[in-house]
């Protein structure tokens, strides 16, 4: 009798320690699930060159300066630029080979100085598919004249040239820039004003009292000036949309996700 209660009592203590070795074992499962989703929720993302965030380029616009919309004579010029921008007319993937080149050079200096990333199309404009000096003595990738380049610091003449150093043209284009969009407050301006100059552009503002750039009536260069930089944007943005199917887009440093 003693003998059965005591195997009894033996065999309650080992249901009981089997009962606890399983409810540990569950808590356990439970946690290192648990720890799992939170760690994985708590992944950073950091700069990379592998991974692209998609960037939403179906309204056009210059350094978030909008478009008016509804208006016809607006639609029709932007219409021609990006049509003279497609691979169709342009025959070449010079603009893009240039764009990997230059922009890595020129997107942190444009963040430096505190300048909307758009300006980084300019070069591309100006000498995107003619390089050289121009008929009125303008050279290098900004284009700057011999004077305007002197006044922000490049050295033009005896035998040095900086307008043709990426590094050092785009600080000076970066000066500039900045200073013309202190007297305009306003980046469409600022672009106009560098093609035209500041005098030019101040002139046309009072003299049609329009301070807005797509409802001035500009000289031909000048009046397609930012539409060209749109359609540049387009093109480097979305080159499949517009017939350059060898290239991906190029994204920002900025938006660029880390892979680990």
């Amino acid at each position: 009798m003693i003998k059965k209660e005591m195997i009894k009592k033996h065999l309650f203590t080992c249901s009981v320690m089997l009962v606890l070795v399983l409810i540990s074992k569950l808590n356990i499962f439970s946690t290192t699930i648990s720890e799992k989703v939170v760690s994985t929720g708590d992944i950073s993302h950091r700069n990379s060159k592998f991974i692209f965030i998609k960037s939403n380029a179906n309204a056009y616009n210059f350094a978030n300066e909008a478009l008016p919309v509804n208006d016809a004579r607006v639609t029709r010029k932007l219409k021609v630029s990006l049509k003279q921008h497609t691979f169709k007319t342009v025959q070449s993937t010079i603009l893009h080979r240039k764009a990997e080149k230059w922009f890595p050079i020129i997107e942190p200096l444009l963040r430096l100085y505190g300048i909307p990333d758009d300006f980084k199309y300019i070069p591309l404009v100006e000498s995107g598919l003619c390089e050289g000096t121009s008929p009125r003595g303008a050279r290098g990738l900004w284009q700057f004249m011999p004077g305007t380049a002197r006044t922000y610091g490049l050295r033009v003449g005896h035998g040095v040239d900086e307008r043709n150093n990426l590094r050092k043209s785009t600080i000076a284009a970066c000066k500039y820039i900045k200073e013309l969009y202190g007297e305009f407050n306003s980046w469409t301006l600022a672009a106009a004003a560098y093609n035209n100059g500041s005098v030019k552009l101040e002139r046309a503002i009072n003299r049609q009292n329009e301070d807005n750039y797509f409802r001035m009536s500009l000289n031909r260069e000048t009046g397609s000036y930012v539409y060209k930089l749109i359609a540049m944007k387009a093109i480097i943005q979305q080159p499949k949309k517009f017939g350059y199917d060898d290239y991906f887009a190029m994204t920002p440093s900025t938006q660029l996700l880390n892979f680990n």
